[in-house]
């Protein structure tokens, strides 16, 4: 049996501006000293902005 796999994306999750605090603040408690997650969290936190702003677009908003 062959499995299948797909990709994984928070953005995709992060649908309000509490979603983005939320996640913001859960990955900063995970994160402890490593910058590098912190720096993915806004990396993740921008693709998620882009998609909604992107969304309100469409809709004439």
């Amino acid at each position: 049996m062959i499995e299948k796999f797909t990709r994984w994306d928070s953005a995709d999750f992060l649908l309000t501006d509490a979603d983005l605090k939320d996640y913001l603040e859960a990955c900063m408690d995970e994160a402890g000293e490593d910058d590098r997650f912190i720096v993915k969290a806004h990396e993740t936190i921008e693709r998620a902005r882009l998609e909604i702003m992107g969304n309100y677009a469409e809709r004439g908003l």
